[in-house]
């Protein structure tokens, strides 16, 4: 199912893109880029090109929302597809999140004009048909990654064979298998006793003492991410253009660490009380201190590019202070400060520096009430409760995929 992946955006933009570094002052970076698209495929009738590309998209992460953006811009409208529960669980193990949450993360990427729930794992010849008569499909698009069944064959091969199959790049550094990986470092290597149960793995997980990692051997803090941010990829996923004049800003900040469906469901109420959604991300620093060692599981920029794509923000401060000052609210023009009912912690109002003060004593701070019970700790859980079942499956898909590229050579494009 689709991973992830690079071309060049769907659309020229030019971003003034402003970060808010150390969580201490603010400071405008202009970022003025002009980007080209490439050539896309036209339709014989003249009509729009629609593409299609399915997954399971479960974890969803930023790698996810760059292989939707570079489907959409090989066509004008993107469909796609959502592996059921069912299907998931027959070709590759249990899903961590069920499909109505795998649902409204699909549904939220700025990229995607129309979602199919329940679609298959693989492209058989009927759903093949179903797409080209009944949802008008021009192209099924996958990553440059491998997507083996578990008799070995290819899910594309009849879209391939039908000369109706396109490819775009992966982005390296992400997939839902690492994200997975990073939390079962906390388990991995150490022995389950019959006796250790499920809060003793919470506790594992929340403490500093972990096993050794893959990558060099550190025995603190989260695995360091192979993600390198660079500008253009915050160009190509940042909409390009500020609040106009006397536009009622709402700003909302977080973690936004493990993007789920909850925080997509929180940004959607806060972007409907105004014209411009900005969204505070906490450094990485900052949520250590205050969640724990091993939190963030994602770093800094990936959080960001993950909540960039979803189509209810409009912008983001990119390491936004913990507490927000009269110097942010006056800066960036804010109208209203919210906060969600559901967090991993909502005591802030017992805290003796209580980081919404301000905007409280403006009279400019809403709660807002969440509609989906899930934070991050709710997806940690899920992965602990069925660690093993988990292992299993990335065991299963590093050997599929080391398989595949055995006689290949793989070369990461942009």
């Amino acid at each position: 199912m689709p991973t992830s992946g690079d071309h060049q955006p769907a659309a020229t933009g030019k971003l003034i893109t402003t970060c808010l570094l150390g969580g201490a002052a603010a400071a405008v970076v202009g970022l003025s880029l002009y980007l080209t698209r490439r050539d896309r495929p036209s339709s014989r009738d003249g009509r729009p090109v629609r593409v299609y590309m399915d997954g399971c998209f479960d974890m969803m992460h930023y790698g996810h929302c760059n292989a939707l953006r570079q489907a959409r811009a090989l066509g004008d409208q993107l469909v796609v597809g959502v592996v059921s529960d069912a299907e998931i669980i027959a070709n590759k193990g249990p899903p961590v999140t069920p499909l109505n949450e795998r649902m409204i993360m699909v549904s939220a990427v700025k990229w995607v004009d129309e979602v199919i729930p329940d679609a298959p794992y693989a492209i058989t010849e009927e759903f093949m048909k179903k797409l080209f008569n009944e949802y008008k499909i021009d192209y099924i698009i996958h990553g440059d990654d491998p997507c083996v069944l578990p008799d070995g064959t290819d899910a594309y091969a009849l879209a391939k064979k039908a000369g109706r199959y396109k490819q775009i790049k992966r982005t390296e550094g992400v997939s839902s298998t690492d994200i997975v990986g990073r939390m079962l470092l906390c388990v991995r290597e150490r022995s389950v006793s019959d006796n250790q149960n499920h809060s003793t793995l919470q506790r594992q997980f929340s403490s500093s003492r972990s096993p050794k990692f893959d990558d060099g051997g550190s025995d603190s803090g989260t695995r360091i991410s192979h993600f390198l941010p660079t500008s253009r990829r915050i160009v190509q996923f940042s909409n390009g253009k500020g609040p106009v004049p006397d536009a009622r800003i709402v700003y909302i900040d977080g973690a936004f660490d493990l993007f789920h469906a909850g925080h997509v469901e929180i940004l959607r109420i806060a972007r409907g009380l105004g014209d411009f959604l900005l969204v505070g991300i906490h450094t990485d620093q900052s949520v250590s201190a205050k969640r724990g060692t091993h939190r963030p599981i994602m770093n800094l920029h990936e959080r960001s590019l993950s909540v960039l794509a979803c189509r209810y923000v409009d912008e983001v401060i990119i390491g936004a202070p913990w507490e927000v000052s009269r110097d942010v609210i006056t800066t960036f023009n804010i109208s209203l400060v919210v906060h969600g009912t559901v967090a991993e912690n909502n005591d802030f109002q017992k805290e003796e520096e209580n980081p919404y003060a301000v905007p409280i004593s403006m009279g400019i701070f809403q709660i807002l009430e969440s509609t989906l019970d899930i934070t991050t700790t709710t997806i940690i859980r899920r992965i602990l409760a069925n660690h093993e079942a988990y292992q299993k499956r990335n065991e299963k898909k590093a050997a599929s995929e080391k398989r595949y590229y055995e006689d290949k050579t793989f070369v990461s494009g942009d």
